[in-house]
C-alpha cells in the first residue's frame, strides 16, 4: 500500500478512488488477520461509508485533506461512539461509547477512514500486547515474536500494510517500543500535546497519544492532524501547532544541529547487535552534518522504578471506577454489593492489571505514601533536571529505542520484571513529559527490526521530525517489508 502522498495525489487526480483504496485495506486484514491478530474489531461498514463520503466529496469538485479516504487503525483505548471499545480487557467486553474521543473526532473530521480498533495489551498495562483478554497479536517479521506493547496491534497493523497509518497510546514507551520491534516510526509527542479526551486513562500524568507510520512523513501528517488544544482536557497545552512537514528535507543543517548520545543507556542489558545498529546510526548522522557528543543523564536508569511506583498508583486510582455498577462487565453471582464489586474486579480484570492495581494501591497507602510514592515524584523531578541540562548542551539526544529485538511469545511471561525492563529506554521520557520517535536503523541477524529513538526538548517534534527524516531518507531501512 502506498505512503500518504501518494494515495491523495491517486484520489485527487480520479486514478482511484477512497472506496477502492479502503477495500484494499479490507482485502488485506482479511487475508493477514488469521495469523497477525492485530486488530480485536474490523469496521468494515462503517468504513465503507466514509470512503464514499470522501468519493462524494471529489466528485462534487470539493477540496479534499491530506488524510482524506487514507485508511487509519486506532488502538482499541480509545472512545468511539457506536463502536465497542474494549481496552482488551473482559471488564469492557461489551462497552459501546456514548462519546466520541477528540483525536477520533479529529480524524472523521479529517475524513479519513478508519478501518478498525486495534489490538493492545489489556488498558495499556504490558509491553508485548500478551496481556490482552481476547488475543495474542503476532510480529509480522516473525510470528513467533511478539509486536511490542502495549500498541502492539497499532504497529504491527501499519508494519502489515493493514492501515496505512494508525494510532496508539504511550505511557511508558507504549508507541515507540513496539514501532521497534516492527520497523515502523512511531512518536511520542509532548505532554499535553494531542488531546486525552476520550481517551481510557491508565496513568493520566504519563499518557499521551500519538502516530505511526512506515514513514517520517506519515507519521508527521498524522500528528498535524491530531495535535492542538482541546478545552474539553484540562492538560492540553494551549500552544500554536506548526506544520510537521515544512522542515522535511533530506540532508541537516551544516555545523547547527548537535546530537547528543545519553552513554547511561549503552553497557549492562543492551543488545550487541542493537548496539552495532546505534553506532552506524550515529556515523550516518555525522555524515549528514549532525555534531555528535556524549551527554550523561545520571538519573536515566532511575526511571524505571519511579515509573513502576507512580503508573500503578495513578492505575489503581483510575480503574476504580471499573465496579460493576455503572457500566462494564459486572459479575452475575454477586450475594451482596461488596461480593458484586470484588466478583467483578476479580473476574474482569486480568493478571497484570489486578497486579498494577495492588502495586498503586499499596504505594499510596498510608503508611508507604512518603516512602514509594512522594520518593518516585522527586526521582521524576531529577529525571526531568537532568534532561534540562542535556538540552542546554545538545539539540536532540539520541539513544536505542529498546535494549533488545522482538523476543519469542511467552518468553518474558512468567517473569514481570524482565518484562517491565523492556521499558528501560522509553520510560524517562514520558516522565519528563518530552516528546520521543523511534526510526527504523537495521536489523538483526534474525531479520529482526532495530529502532533509533530520538529525544526533543518540549515542543520541537518539528526537529525530530526534520532528524528522523533527514536520517531515514539516508537509508533504506523504512523501504523494507515483512514477508507475511
Amino acid at each position: 500500500m502506498a505512503f500518504i502522498r501518494e494515495l491523495h495525489t491517486q484520489l485527487v487526480k480520479k486514478e482511484r478512488s477512497a472506496v477502492e483504496i479502503t477495500q484494499e485495506a479490507l482485502n488485506r486484514i482479511q487475508a493477514v488477520e488469521p495469523k497477525l491478530h492485530s486488530f480485536l474489531s474490523v469496521t468494515a461498514e462503517h468504513a465503507i461509508l466514509q470512503a464514499r463520503k470522501v468519493d462524494a466529496k471529489i466528485a462534487a469538485g470539493e477540496n479534499i485533506g491530506i488524510l482524506a479516504g487514507i485508511p487509519i487503525g486506532v488502538k482499541d483505548n480509545m472512545c468511539t461512539k457506536g463502536i465497542p471499545t474494549t481496552c482488551a480487557s473482559r471488564i469492557l467486553e461489551n462497552f459501546v461509547p456514548p462519546y466520541e474521543s477528540t483525536v477520533t473526532q479529529k480524524l472523521a473530521d479529517a475524513d479519513a477512514v478508519m478501518v478498525g480498533k486495534t489490538n493492545l495489551d489489556e488498558f495499556a498495562m504490558g509491553g508485548s500486547t500478551e496481556t490482552s483478554a481476547f488475543k495474542l497479536t503476532a510480529n509480522p517479521w516473525d510470528l513467533s515474536r511478539v509486536p511490542g506493547g502495549s500498541s502492539g496491534g497499532s504497529a504491527a497493523a501499519v508494519a502489515a500494510e493493514e492501515c496505512v497509518v494508525s494510532i496508539g497510546s504511550d505511557t511508558g514507551g507504549s508507541i515507540r517500543q513496539p514501532a521497534s520491534f516492527c520497523g515502523v516510526v512511531g512518536m511520542k509527542p509532548t505532554y499535553g500535546l494531542v488531546s486525552r479526551y476520550g481517551l481510557v486513562a491508565f496513568a493520566s500524568s504519563l499518557d499521551q497519544i500519538g502516530p505511526f507510520g512506515r514513514t517520517v512523513e506519515d507519521a508527521a501528517i498524522l500528528l498535524n492532524a491530531i495535535a492542538g488544544h482541546d478545552p474539553k482536557d484540562s492538560t492540553s497545552l494551549k500552544v500554536e501547532i506548526p506544520d510537521y512537514t515544512v522542515n522535511l528535507k533530506p540532508e541537516l543543517p551544516k555545523g547547527k544541529l548537535r546530537i547528543g548520545v545519553i552513554k547511561e543507556t549503552f553497557g549492562e542489558g543492551l543488545d550487541s547487535e542493537v548496539e552495532q545498529a546505534i553506532n552506524k546510526a550515529l556515523e550516518q548522522l555525522q555524515e549528514l552534518g549532525a555534531e555528535i557528543q556524549e551527554i550523561s543523564c545520571p538519573r536515566f536508569r532511575d526511571g524505571l522504578p519511579s515509573y513502576y511506583i507512580i503508573a500503578p498508583s495513578e492505575a489503581s486510582a483510575n480503574l476504580a471506577r471499573y465496579d460493576g455498577v455503572k457500566y462494564g462487565y459486572r459479575a452475575a453471582d454477586a450475594e451482596n454489593l461488596l461480593s458484586m464489586y470484588t466478583r467483578t474486579r476479580a473476574t474482569g480484570f486480568g493478571a497484570e492489571v489486578k497486579r498494577r492495581i495492588m502495586i498503586g494501591t499499596y504505594a499510596l497507602s498510608a503508611g508507604y505514601y512518603d516512602a514509594y510514592y512522594l520518593k518516585a515524584q522527586k526521582v521524576r523531578t531529577l529525571i526531568k533536571q537532568d534532561f534540562e541540562k542535556a538540552f542546554e548542551k545538545v539539540d536532540v539526544l539520541v539513544c536505542p529505542t529498546a535494549p533488545t529485538t522482538a523476543f519469542k511469545a511467552g518468553e518474558k511471561t512468567a517473569d514481570p520484571l524482565s518484562m517491565y525492563l523492556v521499558d528501560l529506554m522509553t520510560i524517562p521520557v514520558n516522565l519528563a513529559g518530552l516528546p520521543g520517535i523511534s526510526v527504523p536503523c537495521g536489523f538483526d541477524s534474525h531479520g529482526l527490526p532495530i529502532g533509533l529513538q530520538l529525544i526533543g526538548n518540549v515542543l520541537r517534534e518539528d526537529r525530530l521530525f526534520q532528524v528522523a527524516y533527514a536520517y531515514e531518507q539516508s537509508t533504506t531501512w523504512h523501504q523494507q517489508k515483512p514477508k507475511i
